[in-house]
């Protein structure tokens, strides 16, 4: 067996390696897709030259080749545990080991309940890893589309302090108070963002195939068109022509070019500083990232993670690139230093108010207690601020609805105006 070294992008944008042991880089390279890792180079460990993974050695039969490709598309198309799906694992894996059951035992146990089949095939391997001695937490490092860095420093820290079940009850619940933020969040967005879809639909659909046809009668009629009614049957022809095609073909290749755009750095970095300056919006996405930031950076320390880990792991849950890289600087400043809430002030990202909260923290020695406090308060802000979102969108929603109907209806009822007087 040998060991091979991959590089991947990780979610947050960053590269990252990861270390497996197989007997040829055919096998390492179908490893790594069916943990769901898309490796950008692979490489033997301390050999000199990178290997692509497109880059095959070996395997030279092309039934060998078509078994590969098998396995690696159904890999592709697999889905990763969300945060729901790791916060039910971490309440159960902790209630059976405060139970008294082996570890060991307990993933064999998680693995046959689990139904992603990334997950179970995960679980499974992390049982055999653990069961020759491995760490439960290095076993997991070597599936990072299954486990983040969150999961792996709390079961990290909780097998070093031998409070593992400790560790994962505070896992669960953090994961548990961050899905139900976003579940705010997307519940918020989710029903104008509906509306106005279905109201997009409604509005193509009757300009496209009822305009035309009362259009039709008005002319059979010999009536004169009203300049709305006009417009609107040119927009009906307009859009039932082949332009049509080439406005949603314009429309599809913005959006990937956007998405393109977004995926890299500086892409990322423009959009989400735009994002911070959009009204409403911007203040809720702070408010999030804070309540996160705080939630998780008090959980982590808690649990005895060295700060300067907790304060990388909790830029990668930020959200936003500004935010994430205001954590980042701020953790090379402490690392020369300087106190945590000086070098969050100097960044000028977070909220006036959690900052001197934790000011506070550290001049009293419970920077732990006075964050998650701080993670309260703005777990509620953003509650409220959910609410107040909602309250406004729905309305507004009505307003847009009623006018996309109404502007049809009145299209098709003027002309009826003129037909009357050339009746009377």
């Amino acid at each position: 067996m040998a060991s091979f070294v991959a590089t991947y992008q990780a979610a947050s944008g960053g590269d990252r390696s990861v270390r497996i042991q197989a007997s040829d880089l055919a096998t390492a390279r179908k490893l790594l897709r069916r943990r769901g890792i898309k490796a950008t180079t692979l490489q033997v460990e301390d050999a000199k030259t990178t290997r692509k993974p497109g880059e095959t050695k070996g395997a030279n039969s092309s039934g060998g080749r078509q078994g590969l490709l098998s396995l690696d598309l159904s890999a592709a198309f697999e889905k990763a545990p969300g945060v729901r799906e790791k916060a039910v694992f971490a309440s159960k894996l902790a209630a059976l080991v405060d139970a008294g059951v082996p570890i060991v035992r307990s993933l064999d146990l998680m693995a046959s309940q689990q139904r992603l089949p990334m997950f179970k095939r995960a679980l499974v391997q992390i049982g055999l890893d653990v069961n020759q001695g491995t760490a439960m937490a290095a076993a997991m490092r070597q599936w990072p589309k299954v486990f983040d860095k969150l999961s792996i420093a709390m079961v990290e820290a909780g097998e070093a302090g031998g409070v593992l079940d400790e560790s994962l009850k505070r896992l669960a619940k953090l994961l548990e108070d961050n899905a139900r933020l976003q579940n705010q969040i997307k519940g918020a967005l989710g029903y104008p963002v509906a509306v106005l879809a279905i109201a997009i639909l409604v509005f193509l659909g009757m300009t496209i195939f009822l305009i035309p046809t009362f259009a039709g009668i008005f002319e059979d009629l010999g009536a004169e068109l009203p300049v709305f009614t006009q417009m609107m049957v040119d927009l009906s022809s307009l859009l039932r022509s082949s332009f049509s095609l080439l406005l949603a073909g314009g429309l599809l290749i913005g959006i990937w070019l956007i998405s393109r755009y977004y995926a890299t750095d500086n892409g990322r970095r423009v959009i989400d500083r735009l994002m911070l300056k959009l009204p409403l919006f911007g203040d809720l996405i702070i408010k999030t990232a804070t309540a996160q930031f705080c939630r998780i950076f008090s959980s982590l320390t808690r649990a005895g993670v060295p700060i300067l880990m907790s304060l990388e792991i909790s830029s990668e849950t930020a959200g936003n690139s500004i935010i994430a890289d205001a954590i980042l600087e701020s953790r090379t400043l402490v690392q020369e230093g300087v106190l945590l809430s000086t070098a969050l002030i100097r960044q000028q990202v977070l909220p006036e108010m959690a900052l001197s909260m934790l000011a506070i923290g550290e001049e009293t020695g419970e920077m732990d207690q006075m964050l998650s406090k701080v993670a309260d308060f703005y777990e509620d802000e953003v509650s409220a601020a959910v609410k107040a979102l909602t309250s406004m969108l729905e309305p507004a929603m009505i307003v847009v609805v009623g006018g996309i109907v109404g502007s049809i209806l009145l299209a098709m009822y003027l002309p009826m105006f003129t037909v009357f007087d050339q009746i009377q």
